[in-house]
């Protein structure tokens, strides 16, 4: 702790991001009212300055939490911080199950895992970050060994159904870990939030012209019409879902977006790796299907008359034979014309894979 000329204490907090990517917007966001908000929440009789910034493109994945920790209270020392806290995207967990928040004070250090808040992120590290800072910076002028449990307490329950961790061996280490059953989800759906699906949907645009190229050339074909009047719709439903798997299996194998495991990433944190990147790319998937599916139908109802698609399937036709028709189209066209292009943007695609960060820009250490 500092003081200035006018006898104001001054407390430094660095507000890391690691790797910088995700958590380095969500770092962004929370810097430009942090300072007001410890004021208000921590002590007003402090200046509370923060200093940004990221630290490695990627954690070491084999070292776990205390490797972590050590480089955040390295980079403390080397900047001559009072506090850091450390955001990063890592799926942390303890005994299997997800850790959403830790506090060394030996170290003077906390670490916040954003995917184990789920979705809505920001709110939820806001209380998180304010009480990790409070038992820490207390620590400066009270000379406790272990932070503030108060107020840890206090952001735990903000932060969700989250049960106390305490270290065994009673040297001021705090661990914060989520339940085991709604936890696991959090953590899962957390770690989409993180892998930003939109990124990957956009290095799927160029991929969905195949797609509509091949669905206009099967759209002329009176055969498929044929086939989609006979198909009924759990028959539909199982090509939409084989064709959507193709997809993404294809585009991980292509890619080579499948995480293995290795002496730097264990098991357990590859397998979440992959989880989360089967439904990025999912996800992504699912989009650009449904945006095939709308076009397809609208271009089949005004370029397809009835008396011709009714002369060929045999029977009266409405707007519901129209959307079948879109529909064995749309995941045929799937398939073959999104698999066959090869027009993916290989870096938006890349960045998909849960393990893989790219160089954000915009953003430097303050």
């Amino acid at each position: 702790m500092t003081r200035v000329e006018t006898q104001q204490p001054v407390v430094v907090v660095g507000l890391l991001a690691t790797p910088p990517d995700q958590p380095a917007e969500v770092a962004r966001k929370l810097a430009v009212d942090l300072g007001d908000l410890l004021t208000e929440r921590v002590d007003d009789r402090v200046r509370w300055e923060v200093r940004t910034g990221w630290g490695p493109v990627s954690p070491r994945r084999d070292g776990g939490i205390d490797a972590l920790l050590d480089d955040v209270a390295q980079r403390r020392k080397n900047e001559g911080w009072d506090v850091a806290i450390c955001l990063t995207d890592l799926p942390l967990q303890v005994d299997r199950v997800p850790l959403v928040a830790h506090a060394s004070a030996a170290r003077r250090v906390g670490l916040i895992s954003l995917p184990a808040l789920g979705v809505s992120q920001l709110r939820a590290v806001r209380a998180a970050v304010a009480g990790l800072v409070e038992g820490l910076a207390g620590d400066l002028s009270a000379g406790r060994q272990r932070p503030g449990d108060r107020r840890l307490a206090q952001m735990v329950e903000k932060v969700g159904p989250i049960r106390r961790v305490v270290d065994h061996t009673d040297d001021g280490e705090v661990g914060f870990a989520s339940s085991r059953i709604a936890g696991r989800l959090r953590l899962v759906l957390g770690m989409v939030r993180a892998n930003r699906p939109g990124r990957a949907l956009l290095g799927l645009s160029k991929l969905l012209v195949g797609a509509f190229g091949t669905a206009a050339f099967a759209m002329a074909q009176n055969t498929i019409w044929q086939m989609g009047d006979a198909l009924d719709g759990l028959r539909l439903t199982v090509i939409m879902v084989l064709g959507l798997a193709t997809l993404v299996t294809w585009l991980i194998v292509r890619h080579d977006l499948w995480e293995k495991a290795s002496e730097h990433t264990p098991k357990e944190l590859a397998r979440l790796f992959n989880i989360g990147t089967v439904l990025t790319l999912g996800l992504a998937a699912a989009v650009c299907y449904l945006l095939l599916l709308g076009t397809t139908s609208t271009a089949a109802a005004l370029l397809i008359d009835p008396s011709v698609l009714q002369q060929n399937v045999g029977h009266p036709v409405g707007p519901g034979d129209y959307l079948t028709l879109a529909w064995l189209i749309s995941s045929l066209a799937t398939v073959g014309g999104a698999v066959g292009s090869g027009l993916e943007d290989e870096d938006q695609v890349r960045a998909a894979a849960y393990g893989y960060h790219p160089e954000p820009l915009g953003w430097q250490d303050q």
